[in-house]
């Protein structure tokens, strides 16, 4: 009997519990889940640092005894390939996701037709939620406690000068 470990590859920045129910899922149908940080992502400045979002998955994935947290630079495929994984767990919130997500792994198959993408739909409640999302909102003084770990909301706090909401 061979074990199935999947890739969860991320910015992660920040981690949102959006994310940490595709973990707490994922991990139930795989032997092994990797949450793995692009290091180099084209997704603008990061808030935090790589080793901060790899500390916050820590702390966030303790209970988890299957789910481990990396880095990774480069090919997702020359990744989970080092890693020995079959899978990649991806989410899809919204229509936009799944044309992105239905691009990337149609090039990932191309480039590894051995690694399969696993989709997966979060939480109902979680749907709207994006990382980026929670930096908008907390930088213009909105609460976001319902929507990421409490340890987020502290170093979300500590990272980003007090803002008060605007009057109403």
């Amino acid at each position: 009997m061979h074990t199935i470990k999947a890739i969860y590859p991320g910015t992660f920045d920040p981690l949102t519990n959006g994310h940490l129910d595709l973990i707490a899922r994922g991990a139930k149908i795989v032997d092994q889940l990797v949450v793995a940080i692009l290091r180099n992502s084209e997704k603008g400045t990061p808030l935090f640092t790589v080793p901060e979002r790899q500390e916050m998955i820590h702390e966030a994935t303790r209970g988890f005894g299957n789910v481990s947290v990396t880095t990774f630079d480069g090919l997702l495929v020359d990744f989970a390939r080092q890693q020995g994984a079959k899978a990649v767990l991806r989410g899809i919130r919204a229509i936009s996701d799944y044309e992105y997500e239905f691009q990337m792994a149609m090039m990932n198959r191309k480039l590894d037709p051995e690694l399969e993408t696993l989709f997966m739909m979060p939480a109902e409640k979680y749907t709207y939620v994006s990382s980026r999302l929670i930096k908008g909102v907390f930088q213009l003084g909105g609460d976001v406690t319902a929507l990421v770990p409490p340890l987020v909301v502290e170093r979300l706090k500590a990272k980003v000068p007090e803002r008060t909401p605007p009057p109403v």
